[in-house]
Protein backbone atom coordinates (compact mmCIF):
# COMPACT_ATOMS: atom_id res chain seq x y z
CA UNK A 1 0.00 0.00 0.00
CA UNK A 2 2.81 2.39 0.94
CA UNK A 3 4.55 1.69 -2.38
CA UNK A 4 1.33 2.43 -4.27
CA UNK A 5 1.00 5.78 -2.51
CA UNK A 6 4.62 6.56 -3.39
CA UNK A 7 4.17 5.87 -7.12
CA UNK A 8 0.95 7.89 -7.22
CA UNK A 9 2.86 10.78 -5.67
CA UNK A 10 5.71 10.35 -8.17
CA UNK A 11 3.28 10.55 -11.08
CA UNK A 12 1.57 13.61 -9.59
CA UNK A 13 4.89 15.47 -9.24
CA UNK A 14 5.98 14.47 -12.76
CA UNK A 15 2.71 15.73 -14.23
CA UNK A 16 2.88 18.92 -12.18
CA UNK A 17 6.30 19.55 -13.76
CA UNK A 18 4.78 18.90 -17.21
CA UNK A 19 7.27 16.18 -18.09
CA UNK A 20 6.52 14.10 -21.18
CA UNK A 21 4.74 10.76 -21.05
CA UNK A 22 7.95 9.00 -22.09
CA UNK A 23 9.86 10.67 -19.23
CA UNK A 24 7.16 9.61 -16.77
CA UNK A 25 7.34 6.02 -17.99
CA UNK A 26 11.15 6.03 -17.81
CA UNK A 27 11.35 7.56 -14.31
CA UNK A 28 8.69 5.28 -12.83
CA UNK A 29 10.42 2.26 -14.37
CA UNK A 30 13.86 3.11 -12.97
CA UNK A 31 12.51 3.90 -9.51
CA UNK A 32 10.61 0.60 -9.48
CA UNK A 33 13.74 -1.35 -10.48
CA UNK A 34 15.76 0.48 -7.82
CA UNK A 35 13.26 -0.57 -5.15
CA UNK A 36 13.26 -4.19 -6.36
CA UNK A 37 17.08 -4.22 -6.36
CA UNK A 38 16.99 -3.20 -2.70
CA UNK A 39 14.53 -5.95 -1.66
CA UNK A 40 11.50 -3.65 -1.85
CA UNK A 41 12.76 -1.24 0.81
CA UNK A 42 11.07 2.15 0.74
CA UNK A 43 13.36 4.82 -0.81
CA UNK A 44 13.00 7.06 2.25
CA UNK A 45 14.87 4.35 4.20
CA UNK A 46 17.78 4.61 1.76
CA UNK A 47 20.02 7.30 0.35
CA UNK A 48 23.32 8.07 -1.35
CA UNK A 49 25.02 4.75 -0.62
CA UNK A 50 22.17 2.63 -2.00
CA UNK A 51 21.82 4.82 -5.10
CA UNK A 52 25.58 4.68 -5.69
CA UNK A 53 25.57 0.90 -5.30
CA UNK A 54 22.71 0.57 -7.79
CA UNK A 55 24.37 2.81 -10.39
CA UNK A 56 27.61 0.84 -10.06
CA UNK A 57 25.63 -2.38 -10.47
CA UNK A 58 24.16 -1.07 -13.73
CA UNK A 59 27.63 -0.16 -15.01
CA UNK A 60 29.63 -3.18 -13.84
CA UNK A 61 27.13 -6.05 -13.88
CA UNK A 62 24.48 -5.03 -16.40
CA UNK A 63 26.98 -3.21 -18.67
CA UNK A 64 24.43 -0.56 -19.60
CA UNK A 65 25.50 2.38 -21.76
CA UNK A 66 26.45 5.67 -20.08
CA UNK A 67 23.28 7.30 -21.41
CA UNK A 68 21.10 4.54 -19.94
CA UNK A 69 22.93 4.80 -16.60
CA UNK A 70 22.35 8.57 -16.67
CA UNK A 71 18.62 8.01 -17.19
CA UNK A 72 18.54 5.90 -14.04
CA UNK A 73 20.54 8.51 -12.12
CA UNK A 74 18.25 11.35 -13.27
CA UNK A 75 15.18 9.38 -12.17
CA UNK A 76 16.60 8.71 -8.71
CA UNK A 77 17.88 12.26 -8.25
CA UNK A 78 14.37 13.46 -9.16
CA UNK A 79 12.82 11.02 -6.66
CA UNK A 80 14.90 12.22 -3.74
CA UNK A 81 14.93 15.90 -4.65
CA UNK A 82 11.37 16.56 -5.84
CA UNK A 83 9.28 13.79 -4.26
CA UNK A 84 10.98 12.86 -0.96
CA UNK A 85 12.53 16.33 -0.42
CA UNK A 86 15.82 14.78 0.73
CA UNK A 87 18.29 15.62 -2.08
CA UNK A 88 21.19 13.25 -2.70
CA UNK A 89 24.51 14.89 -1.83
CA UNK A 90 27.39 12.43 -2.18
CA UNK A 91 27.01 10.08 -5.11
CA UNK A 92 30.32 8.41 -5.91
CA UNK A 93 29.68 5.95 -8.72
CA UNK A 94 32.16 4.65 -11.25
CA UNK A 95 31.96 6.22 -14.68
CA UNK A 96 31.72 3.84 -17.59
CA UNK A 97 33.91 4.38 -20.61
CA UNK A 98 31.91 6.00 -23.39
CA UNK A 99 32.15 4.07 -26.62
CA UNK A 100 31.29 6.25 -29.56
CA UNK A 101 29.36 4.34 -32.18
CA UNK A 102 28.56 5.70 -35.59
CA UNK A 103 24.89 5.42 -36.49
CA UNK A 104 23.78 2.78 -38.98
CA UNK A 105 23.01 4.38 -42.35
CA UNK A 106 21.34 2.86 -45.40
CA UNK A 107 22.26 3.60 -48.99
CA UNK A 108 19.54 5.18 -51.13
CA UNK A 109 19.08 1.86 -52.90
CA UNK A 110 18.62 0.06 -49.57
CA UNK A 111 16.03 2.62 -48.45
CA UNK A 112 14.07 2.05 -51.65
CA UNK A 113 14.36 -1.73 -51.31
CA UNK A 114 12.81 -1.61 -47.84
CA UNK A 115 10.08 0.80 -48.95
CA UNK A 116 9.23 -1.59 -51.79
CA UNK A 117 8.59 -4.28 -49.17
CA UNK A 118 6.16 -2.10 -47.21
CA UNK A 119 2.53 -1.35 -47.97
CA UNK A 120 -0.10 1.25 -47.08
CA UNK A 121 0.36 3.12 -43.81
CA UNK A 122 3.62 1.30 -43.13
CA UNK A 123 5.15 2.62 -46.33
CA UNK A 124 3.77 6.12 -45.83
CA UNK A 125 5.09 6.42 -42.27
CA UNK A 126 8.53 5.10 -43.22
CA UNK A 127 8.64 7.48 -46.19
CA UNK A 128 7.87 10.39 -43.84
CA UNK A 129 10.56 9.36 -41.36
CA UNK A 130 13.17 9.12 -44.13
CA UNK A 131 11.92 11.97 -46.31
CA UNK A 132 11.43 14.45 -43.45
CA UNK A 133 14.02 13.27 -40.91
CA UNK A 134 11.45 12.46 -38.24
CA UNK A 135 11.82 10.42 -35.09
CA UNK A 136 9.33 7.55 -34.81
CA UNK A 137 7.31 9.19 -32.04
CA UNK A 138 7.25 12.48 -33.98
CA UNK A 139 5.75 10.69 -36.96
CA UNK A 140 3.11 8.90 -34.89
CA UNK A 141 2.17 12.10 -33.02
CA UNK A 142 1.47 14.13 -36.18
CA UNK A 143 -1.95 15.77 -36.35
CA UNK A 144 -3.80 17.19 -39.34
CA UNK A 145 -2.82 20.71 -38.25
CA UNK A 146 0.88 19.82 -38.59
CA UNK A 147 0.70 18.98 -42.31
CA UNK A 148 1.09 21.90 -44.73
CA UNK A 149 0.91 20.48 -48.24
CA UNK A 150 0.94 23.83 -50.07
CA UNK A 151 4.04 25.00 -48.16
CA UNK A 152 5.63 21.54 -48.47
CA UNK A 153 6.49 21.54 -44.78
CA UNK A 154 5.67 19.72 -41.56
CA UNK A 155 5.46 21.26 -38.08
CA UNK A 156 6.99 19.22 -35.29
CA UNK A 157 5.68 20.01 -31.80
CA UNK A 158 6.93 18.96 -28.37
CA UNK A 159 4.85 17.31 -25.65
CA UNK A 160 3.59 20.72 -24.53
CA UNK A 161 2.30 21.45 -28.06
CA UNK A 162 4.95 24.11 -28.63
CA UNK A 163 6.43 24.35 -32.12
CA UNK A 164 9.82 22.67 -31.97
CA UNK A 165 10.82 22.99 -35.61
CA UNK A 166 9.64 22.79 -39.20
CA UNK A 167 10.92 20.26 -41.69
CA UNK A 168 10.44 19.11 -45.27
CA UNK A 169 7.29 17.52 -46.65
CA UNK A 170 8.43 15.37 -49.60
CA UNK A 171 6.40 16.18 -52.70
CA UNK A 172 6.61 12.54 -53.79
CA UNK A 173 4.33 11.34 -50.97
CA UNK A 174 1.63 14.04 -51.30
CA UNK A 175 -0.82 11.80 -53.23
CA UNK A 176 -0.53 9.02 -50.61
CA UNK A 177 -0.72 11.58 -47.81
CA UNK A 178 -3.91 13.04 -49.30
CA UNK A 179 -5.47 9.57 -49.45
CA UNK A 180 -4.51 8.98 -45.81
CA UNK A 181 -6.16 12.25 -44.77
CA UNK A 182 -9.29 11.30 -46.70
CA UNK A 183 -9.35 7.87 -45.03
CA UNK A 184 -9.09 9.24 -41.49
CA UNK A 185 -11.69 11.89 -42.31
CA UNK A 186 -14.16 9.09 -42.97
CA UNK A 187 -13.05 7.28 -39.79
CA UNK A 188 -13.47 10.49 -37.75
CA UNK A 189 -17.00 11.06 -39.04
CA UNK A 190 -17.91 7.46 -38.16
CA UNK A 191 -16.48 7.88 -34.65
CA UNK A 192 -18.51 11.05 -34.12
CA UNK A 193 -21.65 8.91 -34.33
CA UNK A 194 -20.53 6.87 -31.30
CA UNK A 195 -22.36 8.28 -28.22
CA UNK A 196 -19.37 8.14 -25.84
CA UNK A 197 -16.73 9.32 -28.32
CA UNK A 198 -14.92 12.43 -27.00
CA UNK A 199 -12.25 12.92 -29.66
CA UNK A 200 -8.47 12.72 -29.85
CA UNK A 201 -6.22 12.73 -26.81
CA UNK A 202 -4.69 16.14 -26.03
CA UNK A 203 -1.65 17.43 -24.12
CA UNK A 204 -2.63 17.90 -20.46
CA UNK A 205 -2.59 21.72 -20.44
CA UNK A 206 -4.60 21.86 -23.69
CA UNK A 207 -7.07 19.37 -22.24
CA UNK A 208 -7.55 21.65 -19.23
CA UNK A 209 -7.85 24.93 -21.15
CA UNK A 210 -9.57 23.80 -24.38
CA UNK A 211 -11.14 20.33 -24.07
CA UNK A 212 -13.30 21.14 -27.10
CA UNK A 213 -10.22 20.85 -29.35
CA UNK A 214 -10.43 17.06 -29.02
CA UNK A 215 -13.41 17.00 -31.38
CA UNK A 216 -11.99 19.45 -33.92
CA UNK A 217 -10.72 18.06 -37.24
CA UNK A 218 -7.35 19.84 -37.14
CA UNK A 219 -6.49 18.11 -33.86
CA UNK A 220 -7.07 14.56 -35.12
CA UNK A 221 -4.07 12.26 -35.52
CA UNK A 222 -2.68 11.56 -38.98
CA UNK A 223 -2.11 7.94 -37.93
CA UNK A 224 -4.90 7.09 -35.47
CA UNK A 225 -5.16 3.70 -33.82
CA UNK A 226 -7.81 1.32 -35.10
CA UNK A 227 -10.54 2.06 -32.56
CA UNK A 228 -11.12 4.62 -29.80
CA UNK A 229 -10.46 3.20 -26.34
CA UNK A 230 -11.98 3.83 -22.92
CA UNK A 231 -10.19 6.49 -20.88
CA UNK A 232 -9.09 5.80 -17.29
CA UNK A 233 -11.83 3.33 -16.48
CA UNK A 234 -14.61 5.67 -17.68
CA UNK A 235 -17.10 5.19 -20.49
CA UNK A 236 -15.53 8.04 -22.48
CA UNK A 237 -13.82 6.88 -25.65
CA UNK A 238 -10.68 8.69 -26.84
CA UNK A 239 -8.73 8.37 -30.06
CA UNK A 240 -5.02 7.60 -29.63
CA UNK A 241 -2.33 7.45 -32.29
CA UNK A 242 -0.76 4.17 -33.40
CA UNK A 243 1.62 2.39 -31.05
CA UNK A 244 5.35 2.44 -31.90
CA UNK A 245 5.44 -1.34 -32.24
CA UNK A 246 2.98 -1.11 -35.15
CA UNK A 247 5.67 0.24 -37.48
CA UNK A 248 8.69 -1.30 -35.77
CA UNK A 249 7.44 -4.83 -36.46
CA UNK A 250 6.57 -3.97 -40.07
CA UNK A 251 10.03 -2.51 -40.77
CA UNK A 252 11.71 -5.53 -39.20
CA UNK A 253 9.65 -7.85 -41.40
CA UNK A 254 10.35 -5.77 -44.52
CA UNK A 255 14.11 -5.89 -43.90
CA UNK A 256 13.88 -9.67 -43.48
CA UNK A 257 12.67 -9.89 -47.09
CA UNK A 258 15.73 -8.04 -48.40
CA UNK A 259 19.41 -8.96 -48.55
CA UNK A 260 20.31 -6.13 -46.18
CA UNK A 261 22.41 -7.37 -43.25
CA UNK A 262 22.63 -4.07 -41.34
CA UNK A 263 20.80 -3.66 -38.04
CA UNK A 264 17.89 -1.52 -39.24
CA UNK A 265 15.39 0.24 -37.00
CA UNK A 266 12.93 3.05 -37.67
CA UNK A 267 15.59 5.48 -36.44
CA UNK A 268 17.95 4.28 -39.19
CA UNK A 269 15.84 6.17 -41.74
CA UNK A 270 16.36 9.44 -39.84
CA UNK A 271 20.12 8.78 -39.79
CA UNK A 272 19.99 8.10 -43.53
CA UNK A 273 18.04 11.33 -44.15
CA UNK A 274 20.80 13.39 -42.49
CA UNK A 275 23.67 11.58 -44.20
CA UNK A 276 22.11 11.75 -47.66
CA UNK A 277 21.51 15.51 -47.30
CA UNK A 278 25.20 15.99 -46.49
CA UNK A 279 26.08 13.81 -49.48
CA UNK A 280 24.01 16.15 -51.63
CA UNK A 281 26.06 19.11 -50.47
CA UNK A 282 23.69 20.77 -47.98
CA UNK A 283 25.46 22.58 -45.14
CA UNK A 284 25.66 21.10 -41.66
CA UNK A 285 23.63 23.98 -40.18
CA UNK A 286 20.70 23.22 -42.50
CA UNK A 287 20.74 19.56 -41.52
CA UNK A 288 20.96 20.53 -37.84
CA UNK A 289 17.87 22.73 -38.21
CA UNK A 290 15.84 20.06 -39.99
CA UNK A 291 16.75 17.42 -37.39
CA UNK A 292 16.03 19.77 -34.48
CA UNK A 293 19.45 19.30 -32.86
CA UNK A 294 20.17 22.00 -30.26
CA UNK A 295 23.89 21.16 -30.27
CA UNK A 296 25.58 21.00 -33.67
CA UNK A 297 27.97 18.37 -32.30
CA UNK A 298 25.09 15.90 -32.46
CA UNK A 299 24.78 16.62 -36.18
CA UNK A 300 28.52 16.43 -36.84
CA UNK A 301 28.49 12.66 -36.30
CA UNK A 302 26.90 12.29 -39.73
CA UNK A 303 29.99 13.84 -41.29
CA UNK A 304 31.97 11.04 -39.68
CA UNK A 305 29.61 8.54 -41.30
CA UNK A 306 30.01 10.33 -44.61
CA UNK A 307 33.80 10.20 -44.42
CA UNK A 308 34.06 6.64 -43.11
CA UNK A 309 36.29 4.48 -45.32
CA UNK A 310 36.74 7.28 -47.85
CA UNK A 311 40.35 7.92 -48.73
CA UNK A 312 41.98 10.74 -50.67
CA UNK A 313 44.34 8.35 -52.45
CA UNK A 314 43.60 5.77 -55.16
CA UNK A 315 44.73 2.18 -55.05
CA UNK A 316 47.61 1.36 -57.42
CA UNK A 317 45.50 -1.47 -58.78
CA UNK A 318 42.98 1.09 -60.07
CA UNK A 319 45.77 2.97 -61.81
Amino acid sequence: MEQTILFNEIRDVIQANRFSNSTEKSYVGWIYRFIIFNNKRHPKEMGDSEVTEYLNYLTEKRHVSPSTRNQAMNALVFLYDKVLNTPLSSLNFKHAKIRKRLPVVLSREEVQEILDNLQGEYQLMTSLIYGSGLKLNECLSLRIRDIHIEKEEITIRNDNDETERKTLLPNRIVPRLSRQIQKISIQFEENRLIPDFTGATLPDHIEEAHPEYAMEWDWQYLFPSGKPTAENGTDKLRQHHLNESYLQKAVKEAVRHTRITKHVSCYTFRHSFATHLLEDGYCIETVQKLLGHKDIRNTMIYRQVLNKNKFTVRSPLDL
